[in-house]
């Protein structure tokens, strides 16, 4: 982890926001990288589900990088972009914010990660994603 200069949040909605629990921590109140993970997952999946109309699975976590630890109590943002579309799959961006004290006192990007979703049919196989509307 290297030091940061101060930022900002990026402009549009985030995909979600939380707030980490002491139940999302260790006793020193570092929040576990798994709880993340599982959060950037599913911000990363709704801009998924969005382009392939429907039900998609995780397939691959191309990149995940922690830049700065998170803490109990720090407002996550989690930014989600389409990056690359194939026959069934959906590349996504995910970018995490923390707004440390909840007073906008402090903004750091934490977390940036890349996975991959696939688009799948009720009987959970791969399926074509539908094309885009004009």
């Amino acid at each position: 982890m290297t030091e940061h200069a101060p930022t900002t949040l990026p402009d549009g909605m985030p995909q979600l926001r939380v707030v980490p629990m002491p139940a999302d921590a260790n006793i020193h109140g570092d929040v576990f990288g798994g709880w993340i993970m599982a959060q950037v997952d599913i911000a990363g999946s709704l801009p998924a589900v969005r382009r392939a109309n429907g039900r998609v699975a995780t397939v691959a976590v191309n990149s995940f990088l922690f830049k700065h630890p998170v803490f109990v109590g720090d407002l996550l943002s989690f930014y989600a972009s389409v990056v690359k579309v194939g026959n069934t799959s959906v590349t996504v961006n995910v970018e995490v914010y923390a707004e440390r004290m909840r007073l906008q006192s402090e903004v750091v990007k934490v977390t940036e990660a890349t996975l991959t979703y696939v688009a799948t049919g009720a009987d959970r196989k791969p399926r074509a994603l539908p094309p885009l509307l004009d």
